[in-house]
């Protein structure tokens, strides 16, 4: 029995076509991950999911980009508008304590929604730092602009989805913050000295 390949892989739509079925059996991708092309109802998730692992015979982990806010692939009305990682900072400078256990709190809601439909990593937390001079392609998606903060959440977030059964996936290293363009149109540069 030979190993997975080291990839992870999308499908076009809703359910795998035959072309696509036959693909991932002969590529036999680690895993999959799914879009907003992807999502229609819950039981058409679920059956997706199915039938991805299905492709490959084996339990392939299922991936899915769902922070809340303006990234999640599973809306409503099937599923909770979770809010944006900005909203638990905000909570941070009135009450650190009670913004920590939110952040907990929603990604354990998050996992509860993703573990029901078979997936079981979440592309989450987003650990940016918020700078004035970024892109906004991160903004509210960052927990704020002090490192100390993100951690805080960052971890608050990934306990919360692991109690739910999901593993998260911590993003954009290195400080996709700073980028000046969106990295989904450009290639960003940040020249910025190390921290140390």
């Amino acid at each position: 029995m030979t190993a997975p390949r080291a990839a992870i892989f999308g499908c076009r739509g809703l359910e795998l076509d035959a072309r696509e079925r036959d693909f991932f059996a002969e590529s036999d991708p680690l895993g999959f991950i799914l879009f907003a092309r992807n999502v229609d109802t819950p039981t058409q998730v679920r059956a997706l999911v199915d039938a991805l692992r299905e492709a490959v015979g084996r339990p392939a982990p299922v991936l899915i980009d769902q922070e809340g806010g303006r990234v999640q692939r599973l809306k409503p009305p099937h599923w909770r508008a979770a809010p944006p990682a900005a909203a638990f900072g905000a909570l941070a400078a009135r009450d650190p304590a009670a913004a920590k256990r939110a952040a907990w709190l929603n990604a354990r809601l998050i996992a509860g929604e993703l573990k029901a439909l078979g997936i079981d990593i979440d592309c989450l937390p987003c650990l940016d730092l918020r700078h004035p001079e970024g892109h906004g392609v991160i903004g509210d998606r960052a927990y704020g602009d002090d490192p100390f903060l993100v951690a805080t959440l960052g971890r608050a977030t990934c306990e919360g989805l692991r109690a739910g059964g999901v593993l998260p996936v911590v993003k954009h290293i290195p400080g996709h913050g700073r980028a000046g363009v969106d990295s989904h149109l450009e290639l960003p540069r940040v020249t910025t000295a190390a921290a140390v």
